[in-house]
């Protein structure tokens, strides 16, 4: 066992059976590593992971958002609803999309990425399917609830799960290219949109069935891609060799990733992130403006116009404004990896250890967020200029503005604090044969310096925060 323990950066301690089943594995004999070229292996990291997460997350925003391109082929008058139980359909799929986030987060670490992600989409894909078939209110209702618990974990699972590949210097960019694709999603489902307008009455269907069809049948195929597109976590990955499996999981380590070769799941990790400040206080987030602004874009461009663009027009017109917003998302993400700013997301998952701890938290924190979709979904309702919804996602975006730079001005000063409170050895634990004149019991009382790090995460004292 000692040559396991010459692989942690730092010193560490004789502890019996602390160690994970796949920490045995991985460091059951000394790998030389010193042959991986980084730089290399980072490219063929980035290849494996960033560009089907991306496919997969454009799929889910075009099949959350179509609905806003089938208002304009008719739907309401077809299903003969009025625009309040549009609006309420709307806000059934947030509340199951929000709550179930911190749960399949959980999940996902407890599974294989490949097999919970492609689960998720195998069954979204479906409910998206029969969203064809609507015959009446009932049908939207049910059906957009069953859509936002099948799609609910998707976000959070994959910013989850870049964090457990990359240091934390790495994962602002690596988001923002992932997120950037809801922008391409907006603009593809606009031209989409515009195309299947040519299959109205195929099938003795109106136009706005075959959106929901043609693009739950194509998340149901890639669903089946996904099971083997997807690498799992980096300790298992099997694009990489045995000594690149080692390398990654050492350099996530130094950076802090503690948990990066694997950890057994115990209730404990689940109830540290409750009772976690940075849980809460990266909480206080609001996605209302992103959900006003792609549920309702193409009906806002169609209605704002003297001209009152026909519905292929409007959608048509989505696309070079999500072009620019995705262009904008990139360039952020990249600067703020390069100058040390980085997202929220990024910056919560960076300052979170132990895989079952983050994977909570940052269910908790996008999924309080996504609630506020349930609102904004309601506001979006006097035509032709929706004063009313104009004005609340300004308020919103003024709010957030302020709040936002409160809670991250507060967020890096308790983090500044912590760091300082364990530079002077405030929260160091007692350790079975190490002499500390700083230990006390109350920070914990372990048999080893794994057995601390494992059981407390980035409560160990010689974890550090990034600010």
């Amino acid at each position: 066992m000692a040559d396991i323990h010459s692989f942690f950066k730092d010193e560490t301690h004789e502890c019996d059976g602390r160690l994970s089943a796949t920490e045995n594995r991985i460091y059951c004999s000394i790998i030389d590593a010193s042959a991986v070229v980084e730089r290399r292996l980072m490219r063929r990291i980035d290849l494996h992971v960033i560009p089907w997460l991306s496919v997969l997350y454009i799929l889910s925003f075009m099949d959350r958002g179509s609905i806003g391109n089938a208002k304009l082929f008719h739907l309401e008058e077809d299903i003969n609803i009025n625009d309040g139980k549009y609006l309420i359909a709307l806000s059934v799929f947030f509340l199951p999309y929000a709550v179930f986030e911190p749960a399949s987060n959980v999940i996902l670490r407890k599974l294989k990425p490949s097999l919970w992600l492609s689960t998720m989409m195998l069954l979204w894909g479906v409910v998206m399917t029969l969203h064809g078939f609507i015959r009446n209110y009932s049908d939207l209702i049910i059906l957009r609830f069953l859509l936002g618990i099948t799609e609910g974990g998707l976000y959070p699972g994959i910013v989850f799960y870049i964090s457990s590949w990359y240091k934390r210097s790495e994962m602002g960019s690596r988001i923002a290219i992932f997120f950037s694709s809801a922008a391409i999603a907006g603009a593809f489902s606009g031209l989409l949109a515009a195309a299947i307008d040519t299959m109205d009455g195929v099938g003795g269907r109106p136009g706005w069935s075959w959106i929901f069809i043609i693009e739950g049948l194509a998340t149901v195929l890639a669903s089946f891609a996904s099971f083997w597109l997807i690498q799992d976590f980096p300790d298992t990955a099997e694009f990489l060799s045995e000594a690149e499996r080692v390398f990654v999981v050492r350099r996530l380590e130094n950076d802090m990733k503690l948990s990066a070769a694997g950890e057994v799941f115990k209730a404990q990790y689940l109830l540290q992130s409750l009772t976690d400040w940075k849980t809460w206080v990266a909480s206080i987030v609001s996605d209302g403006p992103l959900y006003a602004f792609s549920l309702f874009l193409p009906s806002t461009i169609s209605q704002v116009s003297r001209l009152r663009f026909q519905a292929t027009e409007a959608n048509l017109l989505c696309v070079p404004v999500y072009v620019w917003g995705c262009i904008s998302t990139c360039a952020i993400g990249f600067l703020g990896d390069r100058i040390g700013t980085p997202n929220s997301v990024a910056w919560l998952a960076s300052n979170v250890e132990g895989s079952y701890k983050r994977s909570v938290t940052l269910g908790m924190a996008i999924g309080f967020g996504n609630i506020n979709g349930a609102v904004t979904a309601n506001i979006v309702r006097d035509r032709p200029w929706y004063r009313l919804g104009h004005g609340v996602v300004l308020a919103y975006i003024a709010t957030s503005l302020k709040i936002g730079f409160g809670s991250s001005i507060l967020f890096a000063r308790l983090l500044e604090r912590e760091n300082a409170r364990r530079d002077r050895g405030e929260r160091d634990e007692v350790i079975e044969g190490v002499e500390n004149e700083h230990a006390r019991e109350r920070n914990g009382k372990f048999g080893c310096v794994e057995a601390a790090r494992a059981f407390k995460g980035d409560e160990w004292s010689g974890f550090r925060y990034t600010l």
